[in-house]
């Protein structure tokens, strides 16, 4: 049987952050974002590692966190939340 290759995990501030006055304004929403709703993660790990400028990493959290609570929106995908956010994708 072939062994698993170790994975290595990014750093991410907004998890492993003890005092949330100490994260930048966009680890700080992941971080609130994650408090309320833990079952979040993976979409918000997808928008936190796409390798996005601060300022588009907190348009497509955004994106995302408002699609939450609109069925149908298309920013509810993390992928279309960071299109959207660069100028790739449906803005809404």
């Amino acid at each position: 049987m072939a062994a698993k290759k170790a994975t290595t995990r990014r750093s991410s501030p907004y998890l492993t952050s003890t005092n949330i006055d100490d994260l930048s304004p966009t680890n700080r929403m992941a971080h609130e974002m994650l408090t309320s709703r833990g079952d979040l993660q993976p979409s918000i790990d997808r928008i936190m590692h796409a390798g996005l400028s601060d300022s588009d990493a907190t348009a497509a959290l955004t994106f995302f966190r408002d699609a939450l609570d609109v069925p149908g929106d298309p920013n509810r995908d993390p992928n279309v939340a960071v299109a959207a956010a660069t100028g790739r994708g449906p803005a809404t």
